[in-house]
């Protein structure tokens, strides 16, 4: 994988029209600085209104891959991003002067050139690649999609379709500057010939033509040149991936195996990766840059918490401060509580969200003057709201802060739990300390 991150040294550019839209535009690659990221520009449009290339940003995924942000669009974003990241560039200004890029070939391999032309920048930044500790699924309707664990980035995919007379077709390559010039920006997008009327009723491919596709009509291959490898059709599958997996908004390293995929399974697994991404920032976000706060692993919650398996419901404390704390519970289906709750469609109770807040919010106590060394009672929740279902697979965020404390006997204290950034539940809870030596 790349060491640092990269942008254009210079602007590139390519003209043509867009394969769906029809809408003539011209495309340019333009330097931007390191943690940009890649974003497309509307230059066309009053304020030139930029679209960050994030997954979140996907408003539709027939026969392409589309994002859009308040009332703005960019179609068929895919062929694009995947030159981008076949040469390994995570920063880049794409502007556009009109709503989709354009078709070209059909490929990805003008995209490329144009590039290679611009010429690649290191960055002072280290690249924020994401290679997943376990593997990521997505399966649906035959297609399925899977990301293992590797220390780069390659993609195997297999696409066969079923009443076809088009044979199977299975391909595997590492992605680098090299293998993507070579082996996959040429290859080009391609449909069956009994799709094209229904593909132009639905108002799309009104730039298409045989110089931009290739059509397959029982045996016979249409277009106005012939295949540029014997397996043409799979790689232009990988370049679809390797497209739209950019959406991530980083790097990636892992092996993705692919079978009969499609943009929709593509932008799936992304999301679901993008998801991945945003828990391990959720926890960061409690560690700003220069903090030093204090933490506490499970070895020194059990010092503090007289509760043990199953009823400790709390793995890590990320940061204690005065008056405030946060705590990290990891939902996994192996939670005891699953075994009878709604076992057939699994969530977290309620009840034990709340038992939750109260551990963490116990900790806080704790900590404070004559609480040291003694046992927080959890005396009451006022205030209980339950906003979203908790389900195995999900990473609790426990934030509390202490409302009061008197006399070191009796505190009240505000929590609440998140899960991608986003409140489940929440309430007012009340304590009280005692001496460990009256509850023996």
């Amino acid at each position: 994988m790349f060491e640092h991150q990269k942008s254009v040294k210079k602007p590139a550019s390519v003209e043509g029209v867009g394969l769906h839209t029809g809408a003539p535009a011209r495309l340019t690659f333009l330097p931007a600085p390191a943690n940009s990221g890649l974003r497309f520009t509307r230059a066309d449009l009053p304020g030139s209104p930029a679209l960050p290339a994030l997954v979140s940003l996907v408003q539709d995924t027939q026969r392409g891959t589309t994002l859009g942000q308040d009332g703005v669009s960019v179609h068929t974003v895919e062929h694009v991003l995947a030159a981008l990241a076949g040469r390994g560039i995570d920063n880049c200004l794409i502007e556009l002067t009109g709503p989709e890029p354009p078709i070209l070939d059909g490929s990805a391999r003008d995209f490329a050139v144009a590039l290679k032309d611009a010429g690649t920048e290191n960055l002072n930044a280290k690249p924020n690649t994401f290679a997943p500790e376990a593997p990521v699924y997505y399966a649906k309707d035959g297609t399925t999609l899977v990301i293992l664990p590797s220390d780069r980035l390659r993609i195997s995919c297999s696409i066969h379709f079923p009443g076809q007379k088009l044979e199977s077709q299975h391909y595997t390559l590492d992605i680098t500057d090299e293998t993507f010039e070579t082996e996959l920006a040429p290859a080009r997008t391609f449909c069956f010939y009994e799709e094209v009327k229904p593909l132009m009723d639905a108002g799309l491919i009104k730039g298409g033509s045989l110089e931009c596709a290739v059509v397959i009509k029982d045996d016979e291959i249409l277009s106005k040149e012939a295949l540029r490898f014997r397996d043409e059709f799979v790689r232009h599958k990988m370049l679809d991936i390797l497209g739209d997996v950019t959406l991530l908004g980083r790097p990636l390293a892992g092996h993705i195996v692919a079978v009969r995929p499609g943009h929709a399974a593509n932008v799936a697994l992304t999301q679901k990766l993008f998801n991945i991404v945003n828990k391990k920032r959720g926890a960061r976000r409690y560690l700003a840059e220069g903090a030093t706060y204090e933490q506490m692993d499970i070895q020194e919650l059990l010092a503090t918490l007289p509760h043990r398996y199953p009823f400790i419901l709390v793995d890590r404390i990320l940061k204690i401060e005065e008056t405030e704390i946060v705590g990290l519970k990891n939902v996994t289906i192996n939670e005891p509580f699953f075994q009878g709750h709604f076992p057939g469609h699994p969530i977290m109770p309620g009840v034990l969200q709340v038992e939750a807040m109260a551990q963490v919010a116990g900790i806080l106590m704790l900590r404070k003057g004559d609480s040291v060394g003694k046992l927080a009672y959890f005396m009451s929740a006022d205030k209980v709201k339950f906003r979203k279902p908790v389900t195995p697979g999900d990473t609790l965020f426990i934030e509390v802060a202490l409302l009061k404390a008197r006399a070191g006997r009796i505190g009240r204290a505000q929590a609440r739990c998140l899960v991608d950034n986003e409140v489940v539940s929440e309430a007012e809870l009340m304590f009280s300390i005692m001496d460990r030596e009256t509850t023996e």
